[in-house]
């Protein structure tokens, strides 16, 4: 609505004589604030009040988080170690770029690009490309050994300080023989996970040099073996006698026996570990010295095989067992020692890498294995 200026002549007098003060329409022409004007007293019959206007909600800023003093530290906080030596690590593993990046979830050309940098950084290639897959170089091998022991160690930082806040968690790692892992190794690390709820585990199960060759690369915090290591790398922290025994079926011909030579089982049928087994090893030596030979059905480096076919045939086969005759759980195997001289040397060995500092939880774990040696 447009107000004609040249009318304020005419409309001012009139407007004087309802109101008694013309400033107050001047004022709504011309923007004048009336605030100022509220708490002035005006004469006449009739005084304009300004119209209420509702305050507006003024959002209040938000309040700095606050700092504690103390972070909370959570399960979830993990030191992780620089991505460039988790990608090396991960690439030497597997022996192949892709199948690295898809165990890491990321994307190969981006790990392989961190590992260009790095080699151009280095000025020399980690690895040989080869048609399928890759292989580590004289370089990547040094390179490698660098990279698994700053893993390694910042692990053990970790347990470290989870240790000084009265925590014991993290994971332990731990290459063994077949002939542990289907009762001495289950039942410590139950007795171990009653006392320590958060500690995980991780068993892989190989031959002996399998063993030490994980042990060696940090692959591994503990090993258990039956063939002592000849690499000076390895430290052996405990030793525990162990018999070589003849596996049998409770109504088998030989399970009322007490102990048995090797020359007992020869009328029966034999499943025999091949040569990666320690077993099989301290059988050859026994017959080096012998006027027989055996004559095995089965042959195989698995100890679950050779159990099922010597339970199915009502045969033999043979395993690392404690001294004396004992029932192997569920039940359905009888174990009898054997007497010949050079299956009485039979042991299990605890093995650690030399001069590596443990995390808290697999040094914990060591300690008690020691004492179920012991």
């Amino acid at each position: 609505m447009c107000v004609k200026t040249d009318h304020f002549p005419t409309i001012l007098p009139d407007l004087r004589a309802h109101t008694g003060d013309t400033r107050r329409f001047t004022g709504l022409l011309d923007g004048t604030d009336f605030a100022a004007l509220r708490n002035k007293r005006t004469k006449g019959p009739l005084k304009m009040r300004k119209k209420p206007v509702s305050a507006k909600r003024v959002p209040r800023p938000a309040a700095p988080p606050s700092r504690p003093d103390r972070a909370k530290p959570t399960s979830r906080n993990r030191l992780r170690p620089p991505r460039v030596l988790t990608y090396i690590d991960a690439v030497a593993r597997y022996g192949s770029i892709r199948k690295a990046a898809d165990a890491l979830n990321v994307a190969s050309s981006a790990l392989n690009r961190q590992i260009l940098d790095l080699e151009t950084d280095l000025g020399a290639p980690l690895f040989e490309r080869l048609p399928r897959g890759v292989r580590v170089t004289s370089a990547g091998e040094a390179f490698l050994v660098y990279a698994r022991l700053v893993i390694s160690e910042l692990k053990a930082v970790e347990s470290r300080i989870e240790q000084l806040r009265g925590l014991v968690r993290g994971q332990v790692s731990v290459a063994a023989a077949e002939s542990v892992a289907g009762e001495l190794l289950p039942s410590a690390i139950t007795q171990f996970q009653a006392t320590h709820p958060n500690v995980r585990f991780h068993v892989r199960i190989g031959a002996p040099e399998e063993l030490v060759e994980a042990l060696v690369a940090d692959q591994v915090d503990l090993i258990l073996t039956h063939d002592a290591p000849r690499k000076k790398d390895v430290a052996i922290v405990a030793v525990a006698r162990q018999a070589l025994c003849a596996m049998v079926v409770p109504d088998h011909p030989l399970a009322s026996r007490d102990e048995l030579r090797l020359r007992d089982c020869l009328a029966f049928p034999l499943a025999l570990a091949d040569t990666t087994l320690a077993g099989r090893g301290l059988i050859e030596q026994v017959l080096a010295l012998a006027s027989f030979d055996l004559d095995p059905r089965l042959v195989s480096n698995s100890v679950e095989a050779m159990k099922a076919f010597a339970h199915m045939n009502r045969g033999v086969c043979f395993q690392f067992r404690s001294p004396g005759k004992a029932l192997i759980p569920p039940g359905d195997m009888v174990a009898l020692p054997l007497v010949d001289p050079p299956l009485l040397q039979a042991r299990l060995l605890l093995a650690t890498r030399r001069s590596r500092v443990l995390p808290v939880a697999a040094a914990a774990f060591v300690e008690q294995l020691k004492g179920v040696f012991a």
